[in-house]
């Protein structure tokens, strides 16, 4: 290649265009694509096959597992005439052989598509192999010629009015216009050292491969420049924040918070105060995240931080994403640094319009040095006098861009971010990939280990009797729901149980119900005659998933238990076992499939929440690991973090030896690379 930087960067933009220019496509049709995320060619280019339709190894029709999807070859030896089984149902039938066993092929409503089968012609059949040993069918099969030309066909993710034979035809189109616009983003050594196919090859054979071992060249390679991308981003944006601080502090004693705090910090709490004073007294601003198990006592280290920015005359803010998780950090902060003379104050949404106007002339003023709130604290309106640190809370429900709104309230401020979930540190370097880690693994003494039941829903009374033994020894409980996509029918289902609970089995107790649709003051009340023991059992959905620190609830069971990721049952099961009495989980499905048996296995057996993430991740991959992709983490169009770790590692040993050599990606070489990570980092701040 001889392009120029600049060149290529030009060839790049090209593939920006509308893919409505493509011969074939339009207005109308574009319009449909745009439904699947595709508005250039260079998204459709990068709009990857499902899966592949193999014709190369197609199954002998005797040896074809029954209820399953599979491939045929072999001819037609006999049609059928046919059957009006009513007025708008007409079933045509036709017998298929391979030598091994025939199978009969039967197609509805389709006059069409059974007078084009030929006899004796032979064709490949695509479908689900039902009936018995003795008698097979496959029932409206997909119907290829056997001498066709591409053996290997890919299958999309497609919208109504786009067919596989359209996508496949645009699909060329975009390849024709990738051949007068070909650009190779990857440095010569890189390609080199890692074994890596061309662009051009990768993008061909992704789409239309001769083979699968050509297929699976070309995904190698691909997702290799997707996790190369993400990691430039993630580093270059880390570099950006060591340029300097606006707030370097001083190294001063903070053994009097150690002194007042009511019990002893574990050494992973010490340690990771420690790392960010270490981290406060530097040229640059500190980005460190704080990642804990439940209960492994976060908190208290934001604390320690905020105390030692107040003794260097800076404010603190911290951010929670639910008023709920912000009015107990308010409480739990000061709690620890009102006896200090650290002023505290708490913003959140739903303060009276007079609230907040006092409290935000209070943290302009300097007369709170510590403010604690959700999303109103990156309003235009919150000013701050001197903000040198910012402690976000669960940072993957914000993203980003939000960290770095409250960021911008300072000059250059130090931040910390704090994770009650347990990530796997190679998705960990990946989310935080800009922060440095710190790991809490032990549990403050005095929490109680939580034992874990996995039972199906034919012991559901013996559960709620086991409950009863609970709340008859003084003690609280929580029944919690799934809500899948908080629809009024979920929301009926909850309301409902809470009632039916309330009426039956559990009269003679108090009975709460919490939900996330209830309006926040609502969902103090709640919470407050909880915390106060006027409630004994609260029936809620996953809204108590953070937020909730009540030492005498010993109880929690879990309905539907299937319908949840393993981190998040984990993080549920962590609301109880908060005090000095045993406590217990119980983890009810009327699923239990292999899989789900297996899932909760393995929360029944260990309480290592890193252990657990680990195994959630193998299970249901990055995507969904979080739930709802709120965690500002590019969206992988091909990698997949949890399968392809190997590749992650050369791609992040190939994105810091870049670097090394050329920080901010101005070399000819790396120039299209660069491209590609502003637009890959811009793509994401606009979708979230």
């Amino acid at each position: 290649m001889n392009q120029t930087a600049r060149e290529w960067i030009c060839l790049l933009k090209d593939l920006e265009k509308p893919v409505k220019y493509l011969k074939g496509m339009g207005e109308k049709r574009s319009g449909l694509y745009e439904k699947l995320g595709i508005t250039t060619v260079y998204d459709l280019l990068y709009h990857f096959p499902r899966y592949y339709l193999d014709f190369t190894c197609p199954v002998q029709i005797s040896q074809a597992p029954l209820g399953e999807n599979c491939i045929l070859r072999g001819r037609v030896v006999k049609k059928i005439p046919a059957a009006r089984i009513r007025r708008d149902l007409t079933v045509y039938k036709a017998v298929f052989t391979d030598d091994s066993a025939d199978i009969t092929i039967i197609i509805y409503n389709s006059g069409y598509a059974f007078d084009k089968l030929q006899l004796d012609c032979e064709y490949f059949l695509v479908g689900k192999v039902t009936g018995n040993m003795l008698r097979r069918e496959i029932n409206s099969p997909q119907i290829f010629p056997a001498d066709m030309c591409d053996l290997v066909q890919p299958v999309y993710h497609l919208t109504e009015g786009v067919s596989q034979l359209l996508l496949r035809q645009s699909m060329h189109e975009a390849l024709k216009a990738f051949d007068r616009f070909i650009y190779e983003p990857l440095p010569k050594w890189v390609m080199q050292k890692y074994k890596l196919c061309s662009l051009e090859y990768a993008l061909k054979n992704i789409h239309f491969p001769q083979d699968m071992h050509a297929c699976e060249i070309a995904s190698e390679r691909l997702i290799f420049d997707e996790l190369l991308t993400l990691q430039l981003g993630m580093l270059m944006m880390k570099e950006r924040s060591r340029l300097s601080s606006g707030c370097r502090m001083k190294d001063v004693s903070i053994d009097d918070f150690y002194g007042s705090l009511p019990f002893t910090l574990t050494n992973g709490q010490l340690g990771a105060v420690n790392d960010c004073i270490k981290d406060m007294c530097g040229e640059s601003p500190m980005n460190r995240l704080v990642q804990g198990d439940v209960g492994s006592g976060k908190t208290a280290v934001a604390a320690g931080a905020a105390y030692f920015a107040f003794k260097n005359g800076c404010q603190t803010a911290l951010m929670a994403p639910t008023e709920i998780l912000a009015s107990q950090h308010y409480e739990t902060m000061t709690e620890f640094l009102s006896p200090l003379g650290v002023k505290t104050a708490l913003l959140t949404g739903s303060m009276t319009a007079k609230q907040k106007k006092l409290v935000k002339e209070g943290i302009e003023s300097g007369e709170y040095s510590v403010v604690v709130g959700t999303h109103a604290l990156v309003q235009k309106s919150t000013v701050f006098n001197k903000l040198g640190l910012v402690i976000t809370d669960e940072q993957h429900r914000f993203g980003v861009e939000q960290r770095a709104l409250l960021a911008e309230k300072g000059e250059d401020p130090h931040k910390l971010v704090m994770s009650a979930t347990p990530i796997p540190r190679t998705l960990a370097l990946m989310i935080y990939g800009d922060l440095d880690i710190s790991v809490l693994k032990e549990l403050p003494k005095g929490r109680q280990p939580v034992s874990t039941y996995a039972v199906t829903g034919k012991l559901r009374e013996r559960t709620y009797n086991f409950i009863k033994q609970h709340l008859d020894e003084g003690r609280q409980g929580y029944i919690v729901c799934p809500m899948i996509d908080e629809s009024d029918s979920d929301l009926r289902d909850v309301k409902s149980y809470a009632k039916k609970l309330s009426e039956g089995v559990f009269k003679d107790y108090s009975v709460g119900l919490l939900h996330g649709k209830m309006l926040p003051a609502a969902k103090e009340k709640v919470m407050e005659e909880f915390k106060e023991h006027k409630i004994d059992l609260l029936v809620s959905t996953t809204v108590i998933e953070v937020g909730i620190d009540v030492p005498n609830a010993t109880i929690m069971v879990i309905e539907n238990a299937d319908r949840f990721g393993l981190s998040q049952l984990h993080q549920l099961r962590g609301r109880v076992g908060r005090g000095q009495f045993k406590s217990d989980c119980v983890l009810i499905t009327d699923n239990p499939t292999d899989e789900v048996k297996q899932r909760l296995k393995i929360l029944s057996s260990s309480s290592d929440g890193f252990r657990i993430s680990e195994e959630d991740l193998k299970l249901r991959g990055p995507g969904d690991f979080f739930g709802s992709r709120q965690h500002g983490l590019p969206k992988l169009k091909i990698a997949d973090m949890s399968r392809n770790t190997d590749v992650l590692r050369s791609a992040g040993a190939a994105a810091r030896d870049i670097l090394a050599a050329d920080r901010k990606l101005e070399k000819r070489e790396n120039a299209c690379l660069k491209e590609l990570v502003n637009m890959l980092f811009e793509k994401n701040l606009s979708d979230n």
